[in-house]
């Protein structure tokens, strides 16, 4: 299967490049009847897009959602929903410089040697532009998921050694760099200007966490819930690592500390603890989801980087233009995204899980 569609029940299929016209995402399997209008991608897009402060890329998108299909009268109509984001803002001359050469840390490599031709603008599809797609596909899941009382929350946990302490959700989106932790989030913002300043790049660890989860949420073998979102949370580009609950730290734990005792609280089984992330089995069991990934240093730094060009030939790369110092800022709400559109696949499969899900019909 071709590598640009994503989901089963809830398909998002994405294309475009960063320098092209724009980007577009078809969303299918969305059922009729969610209430949706292009305002509704706004403030979600806007988290995403570049140039929205001091410690991400400068270049100026608008980043507006047209809908073109799939929506009637202010409501989903079951059918696919295509959507259009216009690129107003590109400069491709700094490319040009380099097209010959392969940028160390991102794909130009891999693609030539995959396709044997890339678009070398931007990085083409391999672009974080791309991110746009995931972004408005995660809005549309969003409203999905809430129906059953699940709400997405993204933030940064860290950035190169710093690292929060505490945890204030109403800070989240008063800070450039969306942390919980006033203090941390200062901090942070002088690292990453201090590396751009520097020429550099430093990465840095993002949070995901849902509350609300049923339990019942995912399937016992090769379609787990948590092998899903890892899947779904490292086909960003710059994710490398995923971690649930207690993540790594499991490893030097016992049974007796790792385990999740469990009681029964007005009739519904609760977690004492959360070590597992809200999953067990591959199958939620109705505490938090928790789940954090590890970001790399953005790629595209404008210090001299050995390299070689598309002839086999070494050389040396300046990488100029206009990039993140720090991409986690902005992979907060596409990581959301990502979180949300599996959540919203499950909980659509879910409904084929057991003959008594058939027993109510809806009326025409």
């Amino acid at each position: 299967m071709p590598g640009n569609s994503f989901g089963q029940l809830l398909r998002l299929t994405s294309w475009g490049e960063s320098h092209g016209v724009g980007l577009g995402v078809v969303i299918d399997g969305c059922p009729a009847g969610i209430e949706l209008s292009e305002e509704d991608f706004a403030a979600d897009l806007a988290r995403r897009r570049p140039g929205q402060s001091r410690v991400t890329s400068q270049r100026k998108e608008e980043d507006r959602a047209e809908l073109l299909s799939g929506v009637f009268e202010g409501r989903t109509t079951g059918m696919p929903i295509a959507l259009l984001v216009r690129n107003t803002d590109v400069d491709s001359s700094k490319y040009d410089a380099i097209r010959h050469l392969f940028r160390p840390g991102h794909a130009d490599y891999t693609y030539q040697a995959k396709y044997g031709v890339r678009d070398h603008r931007g990085g083409g599809r391999s672009s974080a532009r791309e991110t746009v797609a995931r972004v408005i596909g995660g809005v549309i899941a969003k409203k999905i998921i809430a129906r059953r009382g699940m709400r997405v929350l993204g933030y940064t946990v860290q950035i190169g050694d710093i690292a929060a302490k505490t945890f204030d959700e109403s800070q989240i989106e008063r800070n450039l760099v969306r942390c919980a932790d006033a203090l941390a989030a200062e901090q942070m913002e002088q690292l990453i200007l201090a590396c751009r300043k520097e020429r550099d790049s430093v990465g840095g660890i993002v949070e995901v966490r849902v509350r609300g989860m049923p339990a019942g949420l995912g399937e016992p073998v090769f379609h787990k819930l948590d092998a899903d979102l890892a899947a779904a949370l490292m086909s960003i580009g710059s994710v490398r690592g995923v971690e649930f609950g207690a993540g790594f730290a499991v490893a030097g734990m016992r049974g007796s500390q790792c385990n999740d005792a469990m009681r029964s609280e007005g009739g519904r089984v609760t977690m004492l603890t959360n070590h597992a992330g809200g999953v067990v089995g591959g199958i939620s069991n109705g505490a938090d989801l928790v789940v954090r990934i590890a970001i790399k240093p953005t790629s595209s730094i404008a210090q001299p980087q050995q390299t070689v060009d598309d002839q086999g030939v070494d050389s040396t790369i300046v990488v100029e233009g206009r990039h993140d110092p720090a991409i986690c800022p902005r992979i907060v709400p596409v990581a959301e995204a990502m979180v949300a559109l599996v959540l919203a696949d499950h909980l659509l499969r879910q409904q084929g899980a057991r003959v008594a899900y058939l027993d109510a019909v809806p009326r025409t």
